[in-house]
């Protein structure tokens, strides 16, 4: 089962994972867009974390929506808007739930995947963070049954597909999207940190 505690560690980890990252998430970025993603995401998961020290969650929906309100206030551009969207979203599955089994946890990720759907309005090989997430979805629903771990393995594996499956694609959305055929052959800086996003989870919910 994932549990509060679970998911806090889960969110706080993002902090390191993203403070690790920061580097290569902005030279990705550099090439496609305004160099700036991986500055954003370091610094929203730093403030999650800070906040998530500050008040202990009292559920999983709770430790979500401190999670998205935060970052909707501290991160730029894209992402700040787009992530928060994600665990806003995902929060819903989860008030006053303290503990999630694989069904619920899918329910939880794949509400957050439709939030970010509406609100960029990006579809597969716009070449955004949705060719990363929803295959990622597609991958867990069909390992639900298996349990927790074997169900994020799976969306990892998939998101790192789709992640990849980014390179050659021409950019329809986004800041990458004004530079046309120039966008071909650089991975989408929001689909590798999605990836990171469901390795950490893998990491620290399996369990």
């Amino acid at each position: 089962m994932v549990t509060t505690s679970s998911v806090v560690a889960w969110l706080q980890k993002l902090n390191d994972v993203y403070a690790e990252n920061k580097g290569y998430l902005t030279d990705l970025d550099s090439a496609i867009g305004d160099a700036d993603h991986g500055i954003n995401m370091a610094r929203g998961f730093a403030k999650v974390a800070e906040a998530l020290e500050q008040q202990a969650p009292e559920d999983i929906g709770a430790a979500c929506k401190t999670t998205s309100m935060t970052l909707i206030k501290t991160v730029g551009g894209a992402s700040g808007p787009l992530y928060g969207t994600f665990f806003l979203k995902a929060s819903m599955q989860a008030t006053g739930k303290a503990e999630l089994d694989a069904q619920g946890l899918l329910n939880l990720l794949e509400a957050g995947a439709d939030g970010v759907v509406a609100r960029g309005k990006a579809e597969l090989e716009d070449k955004t963070m949705v060719d990363a997430l929803l295959p990622a979805i597609e991958a867990m629903k069909a390992a639900v049954d298996q349990g927790v771990g074997p169900m994020l393995t799976a969306g990892v594996e998939a998101a790192e597909k789709g992640m990849k499956a980014t390179i050659p694609l021409v950019a329809r959305k986004g800041r990458a999207s004004y530079l046309g055929e120039r966008s071909k052959d650089h991975q989408d800086p929001g689909a590798t940190s999605t990836h990171l996003m469901l390795k950490a989870a893998l990491e620290t919910l399996a369990g």
